[in-house]
């Protein structure tokens, strides 16, 4: 938790940004510009949210001119993405308010994608706004506000300043960032003829903001924004509201819940790209250019882009992996109001060590008939710490989330003097496949009744507990169980 991000000494790459405007014929500087509009969409919306249906070997984007001399000169020179001699590809995805709005460069999307080379699978982690992390000189900000912070001292280095912060305090490396403002957004929604989506829960936010009344009267600066469930065809300022409401009813009312749903116009927004075939209507990508040029910016290179988009082109829903920093029961964040009032979210268990860890293990993944089976039978989890190992409990819940278990809540035992981990079995054997799973990986003892000693444990963690859940197994991990997780837990058959 010491770690402190420095935004006076991050490096600029603002030389590859301005690569958008050489002097060079305008045919091939047009389809230059062009491909950069695409980025957005390639990197954000086709390498992140693709169907289900096989891409055939040659695609659309392979017909643009320069692309193929493109992916030549890439495939003859051996020219490497950074992260890829590493099997790993780390890319941001932002979005903010831009400058006509009050806060404007406050994030207030923040996806990692991290793409895996060698299996073609990606992985989105939603960020939430609310994160707090050290910045150096300044203490502890919340994260969304670093972007905001580069701006004021040097144009155009938010994006780069905000990848560094992340990577710094998760030691992941993360070298590329995409970052665009919401009239950008609105804008590309609006040219491609808008979109349509699925809405899950129906959308009550009786305090919207409206744009451009941040100083008016407290009653005249919200809207009532109702969008009800079910398909809905939405414009810019519409798709733009649903991705961003925030005090709705229910579930949506929760960041976490608003980073389910930008992911959702995310793929709805790749789904009607495709339809219209963007590429061949000049005037369409003509205008979608011009907003691009004042609403868009990255650090990815031409040739990375085409590099990316032939890696990736392929892969289908069910490699994409989608996850969010959350502070739920078994979420790896706790929420937390500050001596001056302000709701802010910090890492559970004191560190960034466990968002590191999920990181570095988004790919790991159970045996599909495990998987099935313990979803058949919803078995529930809490982990304890019967040890001393610092943080146990947390990358051994986390593996056994992967297999899909729901981890209801993680915490340490009041003994640590365990040497073989012990699965007590709260179902008496109604749900036996996922506790004969539980017991192969673990390489644990069963106990079908509870000792004295957890069982006041329990009542008295309990009863400070609303609404507590019941789980079907309580794991209490020994020594055994730290030499066994190297990385990982071994998940294998």
């Amino acid at each position: 938790m010491n770690k402190k991000i420095n935004l006076l000494n991050h490096n600029s790459d603002q030389d590859d940004i301005r690569q958008l405007t050489p002097k060079t014929p305008f045919k091939i500087k047009r389809t230059k510009l062009f491909l950069y509009t695409l980025v957005f969409i390639v990197v954000s919306l086709f390498l992140f949210s693709f169907n289900n249906k096989q891409t055939e070997q040659t695609t659309w984007v392979d017909h643009i001119p320069i692309v193929g001399q493109i992916k030549h000169l890439v495939e003859s020179a051996d020219n490497e993405l950074k992260g890829e001699d590493e099997g790993t590809i780390n890319i941001l995805l932002l979005g903010m308010g831009g400058k006509n709005h009050q806060g404007g460069y406050l994030t207030d999307t923040i996806i990692l994608a991290t793409l895996n080379v060698e299996e073609k699978k990606v992985a989105l982690l939603s960020v939430p706004r609310d994160l707090s992390i050290p910045v150096e000189n300044m203490g502890w900000k919340k994260i969304n506000s670093i972007n905001a912070f580069a701006e004021a001292q040097k144009k155009d280095s938010g994006g780069l300043a905000i990848s560094q912060a992340i990577s710094e305090v998760t030691n992941i490396p993360i070298d590329y960032y995409v970052r665009v403002d919401f009239a950008g957004f609105v804008k590309i929604v609006n040219e491609i003829g808008g979109i349509d989506v699925d809405v899950e829960y129906t959308i009550d936010d009786s305090m919207y903001p409206i744009m451009g009344n941040e100083e008016a009267p407290w009653e005249e600066r919200f809207e009532h924004l109702y969008i009800e469930k079910g398909s809905q065809e939405m414009d810019g300022e519409l798709a733009l509201k649903y991705a961003r409401s925030r005090h709705s009813i229910g579930i949506e009312g929760s960041d976490f819940g608003r980073a389910k749903r930008q992911q959702k116009i995310l793929q709805s927004i790749k789904e009607k790209v495709i339809s219209r075939h963007i590429i061949f209507k000049p005037t369409m990508a003509a205008n979608i250019i011009k907003d691009v040029e004042e609403h868009f910016s990255t650090n990815l290179k031409l040739w990375e882009i085409i590099k990316l988009w032939n890696i990736f082109k392929d892969i289908n829903n069910e490699n994409i992996i989608s996850k969010t920093l959350n502070d739920a029961p078994n979420g790896l964040l706790n929420s937390m109001i500050t001596e001056e009032g302000a709701y802010i979210l910090v890492p559970r268990g004191g560190d960034f060590s466990e968002i590191e860890y999920l990181i570095n293990n988004f790919f790991e993944e159970a045996p599909a008939q495990s998987k099935t089976k313990i979803a058949e039978e919803e078995a529930t989890l809490e982990v304890r710490n019967g040890t001393w190992v610092n943080g146990l409990a947390s990358k051994i819940g986390l593996d056994l989330a992967m297999y899909g278990y729901d981890v209801i809540r993680i915490g340490n035992c009041s003994r640590q003097n365990f040497e073989k981990t012990v699965i007590y079995d709260l179902t008496y054997g109604e749900k036996i496949d996922s506790l004969s799973i539980l017991k192969e990986k673990l390489n644990a003892n069963i106990s079908l009744g509870l000792p004295q000693w957890l069982m006041d444990d329990l009542t008295k963690e309990l009863n400070e507990e609303q609404n507590p859940i019941q789980p079907d197994f309580i794991i209490i991990l020994g020594q055994n169980a730290d030499e066994t997780q190297s990385g990982a837990i071994n998940l294998e058959l």
